[in-house]
């Protein structure tokens, strides 16, 4: 009895000390969140100024990780989410094998308003995540929402739809880097539209460093002869969201699709209104941000976080300088329905 009790004295100062650096690992995060918050506030951060119905920092820091080790291959974030620097090679060239702190007031990607609002819809869910990004780009909200899903014990569904054939493998290789097989994953090649049929997408030389590419939807037999002759644009198919989502419900669906939001969101109300629970939209135009008002409260959805889009003013002209948040939850019963159904 004594010989076996020895044997475990080694185990059990190893399991003090693992407990020990996640203490510290922990203490340090809320150090550096305690510091990014001060910081932010003394230079009056124009990411601290949303609108929200629910405790956002609280929220944000709910989700974050204190079990985390770096990857020298990857940035690692507050979630645990691996980030191939190739990705942003302008933004995170060098930070392979780091550990991102909280993003208060906002990280390289997204602010308080976006994170908090995507983890919103995770805290909503119950059993099962599915998340649907539209102009999914590497995969971001799949990735994030996904993994603290996950991290909550939910079984998680990925579905992503984007125009750029190599944000595309970028996705699947972002999945793949954070645990996620195929078979619980899903990206389309092609464009989110109102309705189906042909879009043109631009081709870009360097996919790591352009992120906001729009796509031409309802082209013209002319505009689709030009297009192709020139080489700078690709045909690709377009895709109603009741395609999309599969007919199933949606426990997040993240728009950000460069200023075609508002056109979307009112050709394709009816399904958002039977399908998708909650909403995350990157608005791209203070009028843009009214128009999806109008559209989503006259059916009876309920914003639970607004952070206008952020502008500069040039010759009396708004431009945009920052992309605005809003987070609408389906209080209608026609979800309800389909959910119960499902």
């Amino acid at each position: 009895m004594l010989k076996a009790a020895a044997l475990k004295i080694p185990q059990i100062r190893r399991l003090w000390q693992d407990r020990t650096d996640l203490l510290a690992q922990r203490d340090l995060l809320f150090q550096e969140n305690a510091q990014l918050r001060s910081r932010g506030a003394e230079q009056g951060s124009v990411f601290f100024h949303y609108n929200c119905s629910f405790d956002a920092l609280g929220t944000i820091n709910r989700h974050a990780r204190n079990d985390l080790r770096p990857d020298p291959s990857f940035v690692t974030n507050f979630l645990g989410v691996k980030v191939s620097p190739r990705f942003f090679p302008s933004i995170l060239d060098g930070k392979a094998g780091t550990i991102e702190p909280l993003p208060i007031p906002a990280n390289w990607h997204a602010d308080i308003a976006e994170w908090a609002a995507a983890l919103r819809a995770v805290d909503l869910a119950s059993e099962r995540f599915r998340v649907v990004e539209l102009g999914c780009g590497w995969g971001c909200w799949l990735n994030n929402t996904g993994a603290a899903a996950r991290q909550k014990g939910l079984a998680v569904e990925l579905i992503g739809i984007e125009g750029d054939s190599e944000h595309v493998a970028y996705a699947y290789e972002a999945m793949a880097a954070n645990g996620f097989s195929r078979e619980k994953s899903r990206i389309i090649h092609g464009v989110a539209a109102p309705e189906k049929g042909v879009a043109l997408f631009p081709v870009v030389e360097n996919a790591g460093a352009s992120w906001g590419s729009e796509p031409i939807l309802n082209a013209t037999s002319i505009q689709i002869k030009e297009a192709s002759a020139s080489g700078h644009y690709q045909q690709l198919e377009a895709f109603p969201l009741s395609e999309i989502v599969e007919n199933k419900p949606v426990d997040l669906l993240h728009i950000d699709i460069q200023g075609g939001e508002a056109d979307f969101i009112d050709a394709a109300i009816a399904d958002l209104n039977r399908f998708v629970r909650y909403i995350v939209i990157g608005t791209h135009s203070r009028q843009i941000e009214g128009r999806i008002m109008s559209t989503l409260l006259s059916q009876g959805w309920k914003l639970e976080m607004e952070r206008p889009a952020i502008i500069n003013l040039a010759d009396g002209q708004p431009q945009i300088r920052v992309d605005g948040v809003q987070g609408w939850r389906n209080a209608g019963p026609a979800f309800g329905h389909i959910a119960r159904k499902a």
